[in-house]
């Protein structure tokens, strides 16, 4: 059973407005190691990551930022 662990994450990010914010925010937090699925939605300033490890709280945050929004975990 080691490595069947998954750890999903959700974070509240503002400044998004579209499908090309939510595809901005995807492509940096998919570069993430061990990411395994991102759902993102500007309506509802959401993002949902589903990861092969827990990830730090503060690389998420910053993969957010270099694409141009500020999130917080929920």
């Amino acid at each position: 059973m080691a490595g069947s662990e998954k750890s999903t994450v959700e974070y509240n990010v503002t400044g998004m407005s579209c499908g090309h914010c939510e595809a901005s925010v995807r492509g940096e937090v998919s570069k993430l190691a061990g990411v395994e699925d991102v759902q993102v939605s500007a309506a509802a300033g959401t993002l949902r990551i589903v990861s092969a490890t827990e990830l730090a709280d503060d690389a998420v945050i910053a993969a957010v930022d270099e694409a141009g929004y500020t999130a917080v975990r929920a």
